[in-house]
């Protein structure tokens, strides 16, 4: 409600045309859809759960035909996907995600689809929770009292997780049945948003030991976890979307001379445009992309209307 009426007063002028009736029924319509949080800034796409479920929802429908296709993807890639629907979205949130899928590996190194969406869901849906659990990890590894207060500092992050030389004959990792007491009690006292402690518990009981981004590549890979977040369809189902399909197709009819472009190139199917009518996303945004698209080929909305 605070972000409408935020938009309304900012846009009043453009939204005394059409009514505020009708402004608010299509900006509560759209955070209905999940739609809403396409092309806004990072601090409102990450402000509540709702919204972050929304963002992992569109990414995945915009761009599923990445994995559809076959495709492997850098991070740096991924990045610039994720910056076509938030255009400040940091790259430190999706390095994290692609570390959780590369591990050891280069962060240059190429990722399927399927494998960086769900450890990217687990990251950033997470992400205040996971900085709580890199700094106990990380004082289990120094063999500090875990029962201590946790208050996650910048260099408590997870960029901290590999052992010094002097180290690499210790075992690696911390045991996993003192780091799931420790995370049980941070469940219990977090503010924010974690995953079900019974599926973290049932997690950290199938292993004696385990790394800091081994646990979360297990979070990531959890069929209860994924399920309880609601964002994402299985991994059997992550390519089938037919409720999108069909309506890209309807939507793709009413746009002379766009059918035969887009089954040129499919992916280009898939991306929201900045500017029809019938997108449900936030005011601000549909208005700034108006005004962009104008300003860019000196078209008018009327001109268009002529012409058709």
């Amino acid at each position: 409600m605070e972000d409408a009426v935020c938009q309304l007063l900012e846009n009043k002028e453009d939204i005394s045309q059409y009514g505020i009736a009708r402004f608010f029924t299509e900006y509560f319509n759209s955070v209905c859809q999940g739609t809403h949080i396409l092309f806004r800034e990072f601090s409102f796409i990450q402000a509540t759960p709702h919204n972050r479920a929304s963002f992992l929802r569109a990414f995945w429908r915009c761009f599923r035909t990445v994995g559809k296709n076959g495709d492997l993807l850098t991070m740096k890639e991924y990045h610039c996907l994720l910056q076509l629907l938030c255009p400040d979205f940091p790259l430190e949130l999706t390095q994290k995600a692609a570390r959780i899928v590369l591990m050891d590996d280069a962060m240059d190194c190429l990722m399927s689809f399927s494998d960086f969406l769900f450890a990217f869901q687990i990251q950033f849906y997470y992400s205040e929770f996971l900085e709580s659990v890199a700094a106990i990890y990380q004082d289990l590894l120094s063999g500090k009292n875990p029962n201590t207060v946790i208050v996650p500092t910048s260099s408590s992050g997870q960029h901290r997780q590999r052992p010094a030389v002097g180290e690499a004959s210790l075992p690696e990792g911390v045991e996993a049945s003192l780091f799931s007491q420790c995370l049980e009690n941070l469940c219990d006292r977090h503010k924010y948003s974690c995953p079900p402690p019974a599926l973290v518990k049932e997690v950290l009981s199938n292993v004696q030991r385990l790394t800091f981004y081994g646990f979360l590549m297990a979070l990531s890979k959890h069929h209860g976890i994924n399920q309880a977040l609601g964002a994402l369809p299985d991994r059997g189902d992550l390519m089938h979307d037919p409720a999108m399909d069909e309506e890209l197709e309807r939507l793709l009819a009413q746009v002379p001379g766009l059918v035969s472009s887009v089954t040129a190139s499919p992916e280009t199917g898939c991306l929201p445009s900045r500017t029809p009518h019938w997108v449900g996303f936030s005011w601000r945004s549909l208005h700034h992309a108006r005004k962009a698209d104008i300003e860019s080929d000196g078209s008018t909305e009327e001109t268009e209307e002529s012409e058709t």
